[in-house]
């Protein structure tokens, strides 16, 4: 199984590919869409859909996993963020790639096995479970990596459900 990771942003979207065969974990590509500051809006939203596209047309991944978004206090960042999410929702929709939303505790849960872990032991178990020398930057692209491999995990215990049944 092929998943694409997406820490979702509109400033920096974290992004991050992973191959899950056999238990095993082998990173395929990891970096972020970034866009500027003082790019018009609308350009910053083409461009996180563009290059998402891109990345789903080079990978072919089973399934998109994306943060779930929460509401926060900034409600021009939540509003942002929200139209980000469309973009993405929709590059992988129009490649009929399936999405899947993960709180930032299922992360946590699945990849360090505690819902309150630190960022930084997420981090170090990602880098850990993929055979990385180091903590992928940015932190955007590592927290994809984690979303990626929770969907993995999450994929492989609803399939043994699926089967039990």
């Amino acid at each position: 199984m092929i998943v694409l990771g997406i820490d979702p942003g509109y400033a920096i979207v974290g992004t991050g590919v992973v191959e899950h065969v056999n238990n095993k974990f082998r990173m395929l590509y990891y970096g972020a869409v970034l866009t500027q500051a003082h790019t018009p809006f609308n350009e910053r939203i083409e461009k996180i859909f563009d290059d998402t596209d891109a990345l789903i047309k080079k990978y072919s991944p089973d399934a998109v996993a994306m943060e779930k978004l929460f509401f926060n206090t900034n409600q021009k960042t939540a509003i942002d963020v929200a139209q980000a999410r469309g973009a993405l929702i929709l590059a992988a929709q129009k490649n009929r790639v399936p999405i899947f939303e993960y709180t930032p505790l299922q992360v946590k849960q699945s990849v360090v096995g505690y819902g309150r872990a630190e960022k930084k032991q997420v981090q170090e178990m990602t880098r850990v479970l993929l055979g990385l020398e180091k903590i992928p930057k940015p932190d955007d692209a590592a927290d994809a990596l984690a979303m990626a491999i929770c969907h993995c995990h999450s994929a492989g215990s609803m399939l043994g459900m699926l089967k039990k049944g």
